[in-house]
């Protein structure tokens, strides 16, 4: 981190090396499929799979190895992809962490998860294997990135998160079956 004090740099930085890569690799490999159609370079199998994919509108393996798990086709898995991208490119013109993150977006949840409690443990000089999280549903806010403009004092907002088989009561203010 650029600050001691704000792990969620590394956690940044880790989020775009990851999409990073995986954008160049369909960059590259949409350029090379182009140059294999046109006889400019050999068809492989691997070149061959991918537009076969994008045919069917599947994403292909090629891309699906480098990016974030999902069952989506291709056209609205692009487009969850590009919400992704724009979440970190967001997150970086701010210039420091956002009030309130976007856990669907992240790829690797369990270091963002480690920076927030190393964030915790360095402020109050605790031991973060001693650490647990606790959770408060805010179910009055209704728009989290509009409506939480200020990080908590302590922790970190997050939203988009869901769950199989149960759903959130805002009323009993409980999860339900």
């Amino acid at each position: 981190p650029t600050m001691y004090e704000e792990s969620m740099n590394t956690v940044v930085k880790q989020e775009c090396l990851r999409y990073n890569k995986l954008l160049w690799g369909m960059a590259s490999s949409l350029k090379d499929f182009r140059k294999a159609i046109k006889g400019l370079i050999v068809m492989t199998a691997e070149l061959e799979a991918a537009g076969k994919s994008l045919f069917v509108n599947e994403v292909p393996e090629l891309w699906s190895k480098k990016g974030p798990l999902s069952l989506k086709p291709l056209s609205s898995w692009y487009l969850d992809v590009l919400a992704r991208c724009n979440f970190f490119q967001m997150w970086f013109d701010l210039g420091k962490a956002p009030p309130c993150f976007w856990i669907s977006g992240i790829f690797f949840p369990q270091a963002f998860f480690t920076g927030a409690l190393q964030n915790y443990a360095r402020k109050y000089n605790e031991e973060i294997d001693l650490l647990s999280f606790s959770q408060k549903m805010c179910d009055h806010i209704v728009d989290p990135p509009k409506e939480l403009t200020e990080p908590p004092q302590d922790g970190v907002y997050i939203y988009g998160i869901f769950m199989e088989g149960a759903r959130w009561d805002c009323a009993t203010h409980q999860i339900e079956d």
